[in-house]
């Protein structure tokens, strides 16, 4: 039942993130035909319910641990080093006019590769596995098909880059990841990174 529920809560998340991917068309003609706010609300709804049955089935899958492999001690001074990353291109899909963004177009779906890999390196337990893998594979072939869009649309333009909107981009990123994970990370999750 736990693993089920970590498993159906994975499926509806990340298949509501997947429509983009796979049925583009579909999508757009559903925003016409019901509205964007509706398509947004129904959207965000179905996100929340597969995220509450992710933590929720994580949770209880995590109380009985299957043990794969003991990744080196090390690991988790790369994962702190991915997830560092992470929050930088986090901040960067949000802060208007910075270069990161101008660079790889699309950073929060690269910093959940680097927030996935991070964590798969530092565990080496089945649920860890399966819940960073699975966004993982999600992250991977999202990326893939929006950068697809990219050259489909070349037109898309970017704002001007300016230093200042990239320094507060990185600022803003080290600063959340500091505070994620020296205090929010064990509150929140129940593990200190660096406790």
């Amino acid at each position: 039942m736990p693993m089920l529920t970590l498993i159906a809560g994975l499926c509806l998340f990340l298949g509501v993130h997947s429509v983009r991917i796979f049925a583009d068309g579909w999508r757009e003609r559903q925003c016409q035909k019901w509205g964007v706010d509706t398509w947004r609300g129904t959207y965000a709804a179905l996100s929340l319910l597969g995220m509450v049955l992710i933590v929720w089935g994580f949770g209880m899958v995590r109380e009985v641990p299957v043990v794969l492999w003991m990744p080196p001690m090390g690991m988790r001074h790369a994962a702190a080093l991915f997830t560092l990353m992470a929050f930088i291109l986090l901040v960067a899909a949000y802060v208007p006019g910075n270069a990161i963004k101008a660079r790889v177009h699309h950073p929060m779906v690269l910093g959940v590769k680097l927030w996935a890999v991070g964590h798969l390196l530092a565990n080496g337990n089945l649920a860890h596995v399966i819940l960073f893998g699975s966004f993982l594979v999600w992250a991977v072939v999202d990326f893939m098909a929006a950068r697809q869009r990219d050259r489909r649309n070349p037109s898309s333009q970017l704002p001007p880059t300016t230093a200042k909107a990239t320094a507060i981009t990185v600022v803003v990123g080290v600063v959340s990841w500091v505070a994620f994970a020296f205090w929010l990370h064990g509150w929140l999750i129940g593990v200190k990174p660096f406790g």
